[in-house]
C-alpha cells in the first residue's frame, strides 16, 4: 500500500523550506569543514616549520660535535620540558637518549611528518597524548626523531568532528520543524481559501474568504478574491434577472402564438395550402420553444441556480422510467430498447435535470440507430464512480469530433438531415458539470456509448 504523507508535507511551502534547509546545511557544513581544514593546515604548517628549524639546528650540531655531542644536546633539550619531543635511537630503533620512552610504531619512513601517540607522566600519572614529528637518518645507522606535542589541537579536532554531525542534525531537525510550522500556517490560510472556493462552487455565492487582519499577501489575495466574488455575484444576479425576464417575456408569447396557430388550424380545411403553412409554422414554433427551453436549462445548470434541489436519487429508477417513456418511439422505429436488471444505484443529484439529460441521450440514441438496431440503458456502480450509460448500435461519433459535439448549436454531418437544435449533448454536459460528474463519449463497436460518471454520494440513503 502506498504511504500517504501528511498534508503539510506535500505543500509547496514545505518543499521550499526543505530546499532552503538543505542548501543551508550544505553551506554551513562546507563552511565549517573549510574552516576546520584551513585551521588544521595552518597549525600543522606552523608545527612543521618549528620541527624543521629544530632539525636544521640539530643537524648542524651533529656536524660540529658528532654523535656524542648530539646526544648531549638532545639530553639538554629533553630536560627542559615543554612541548618539544626528542629521541635518538640506534639502527634497531632502540632509544639511546631523549624524553620519549620508545619508538612510535608508525614512524617507519624518514622524511615524512607523522602524528603518533606517546606516553607522558603528568602529576604522577601516565597520560597518552598526541604528537607530530619527523625522523631523519644519521650516519652510522642512527635515527633522530624530533616532534612537538599537539595534544590540545588534537582534542579540539576530535571535539569538532564529534559535535559537527550533532550540529548538522540539530540544524536539520530545527529546520524541518520550523518548515512544518510555517507550512501548517500557510496551509491553514490556503485551506480557508480552498474551503470557501468549494462552497462557492457548490452554489453558495454569498460565501467570502475570511481575512486574518495581518495585512500580508494572503489578506491581499483574499481581498482581491472577495472583490472578484462580489463582481461575479452581481453578474450572476443579473443573469438570473435576465433569464427570468426572458422566461416571462418570450416563453409565454411563444406558447400563446402556438395556441393561436392551432386554433386557426382547426378552422381550416386540412387539405388546403393555408393549413399546410400553419402546420409548418406550428412546427417552427415548437422548435423555437424547444431551443429556448434547452438554452434556459443550460444557463440555469451552468449558473448553479438549481443546486438547491440536490438530494439522494436512484439512477436505476430514472433509467427504468426513461426506458418505459421511450419504448413506443423505439418500437415505432423498429429499435430494440433494452434495460438489464439493476440494483439500487444512489447519487446526490437533481432528479429533474438527470431525467432530462437521460431523455436527451435515449432520444438521440433511438434517433440515430438504424432499423433493427438496439439501444441499452444501464445504471451501475464502478470503481471510478456511479455511471449512467446509453449505448446504441448506430453510426457513432468519430473520436476527433467528440469534444466538438458537446458544444452548443453543433450538429455533425450525420445529423444535418434530422430535426433538432444542436443543444442536446450540450445540455447533458451542463447537467454533468452541475453534479461534478464527467460526460464521456466512447466507442460501442459499433455505435456510440454515452456515459455520465457521477461521484459517489457522501451519505447513502437508508
Amino acid at each position: 500500500m502506498r504511504l500517504r504523507l501528511p498534508g503539510f508535507l506535500r505543500t509547496q511551502a514545505y518543499r521550499i523550506v526543505l530546499v532552503y534547509v538543505t542548501l543551508f546545511l550544505f553551506s554551513v557544513t562546507a563552511l565549517l569543514y573549510f574552516t576546520y581544514w584551513n585551521t588544521k593546515r595552518s597549525l600543522d604548517s606552523q608545527t612543521d616549520q618549528t620541527i624543521e628549524a629544530e632539525i636544521t639546528g640539530l643537524s648542524e650540531q651533529y656536524s660540529q660535535l658528532g654523535l656524542r655531542g648530539l646526544a648531549d644536546v638532545v639530553m639538554n633539550r629533553s630536560a627542559r620540558g615543554g612541548s618539544g619531543l626528542y629521541l635518538l635511537a640506534n639502527s634497531l630503533k632502540q632509544p639511546v637518549v631523549g624524553n620519549l620512552t620508545g619508538w612510535p610504531e608508525n614512524m617507519d619512513r624518514p622524511g615524512n611528518y607523522v602524528e603518533f601517540d606517546y606516553q607522558r607522566r603528568i602529576e604522577n600519572q601516565v597520560e597518552t597524548r598526541r604528537a607530530r614529528g619527523r625522523v631523519f637518518k644519521l650516519p652510522g645507522d642512527y635515527y633522530l626523531l624530533v616532534a612537538r606535542d599537539v595534544h590540545e589541537r588534537f582534542l579540539i579536532q576530535r571535539l569538532f568532528t564529534t559535535t559537527l554531525p550533532w550540529t548538522v542534525g540539530l540544524v536539520l531537525i530545527l529546520g524541518l520543524v520550523g518548515g512544518a510550522v510555517m507550512s501548517r500556517n500557510m496551509l491553514a490560510r490556503l485551506e480557508s481559501i480552498n474551503r470557501t472556493s468549494g462552497e462557492i462552487m457548490a452554489g453558495d455565492l454569498s460565501r467570502r474568504v475570511p481575512l486574518a487582519g495581518s495585512q500580508d499577501e494572503f489578506d491581499s489575495l483574499a481581498g482581491n478574491l472577495n472583490a472578484m466574488l462580489d463582481r461575479i455575484e452581481r453578474l450572476m444576479k443579473g443573469v438570473r434577472e435576465v433569464t427570468d425576464s426572458v422566461a416571462h417575456d418570450l416563453r409565454t408569447p411563444l406558447n400563446r402564438l402556438r395556441n393561436r396557430l392551432e386554433a386557426t388550424l382547426r378552422h381550416l380545411d386540412p387539405g388546403s395550402n393555408q393549413a399546410g403553412e400553419i402546420e409548418a409554422a406550428v412546427a417552427e414554433t415548437d422548435q423555437l420553444i424547444a431551443t429556448f427551453n434547452a438554452l434556459l436549462l443550460i444557463a440555469e445548470a451552468d449558473a448553479g441556480v438549481v443546486r438547491g434541489a440536490i438530494a439522494p436519487i436512484d439512477l436505476s429508477s430514472i433509467a427504468q422510467d426513461m426506458t418505459e417513456l421511450y419504448a413506443p418511439l423505439a418500437e415505432e422505429k423498429n429499435v430494440t430498447l433494452k434495460i438489464p436488471p439493476m440494483g439500487t444505484t444512489m447519487i446526490d443529484g437533481n432528479r429533474s435535470l438527470v431525467s432530462q439529460a437521460l431523455a436527451n441521450l435515449v432520444d438521440n440514441a433511438i434517433k440515430y440507430t438504424p432499423s433493427g438496431g438496439d439501444v441499452t440503458v444501464t445504471a451501475q456502480e464502478t470503481p471510478q464512480g456511479v455511471e449512467l450509460r446509453v449505448a446504441d448500435s448506430g453510426p457513432g461519433i468519430p473520436e476527433a469530433q467528440r469534444t466538438h459535439a458537446v458544444e452548443r448549436f453543433v450538429r455533425l454531418d450525420a445529423s444535418r438531415n434530422s430535426p433538432g437544435t444542436g443543444l442536446g449533448l450540450s445540455m447533458v454536459a451542463a447537467v454533468a458539470r452541475l453534479h461534478d460528474a464527467r460526460f464521456l463519449l466512447e466507442d460501442n463497436y459499433p455505435g456510440l456509448k454515452a456515459i455520465i460518471r457521477f461521484p459517489r454520494p457522501t451519505v447513502r440513503a437508508r
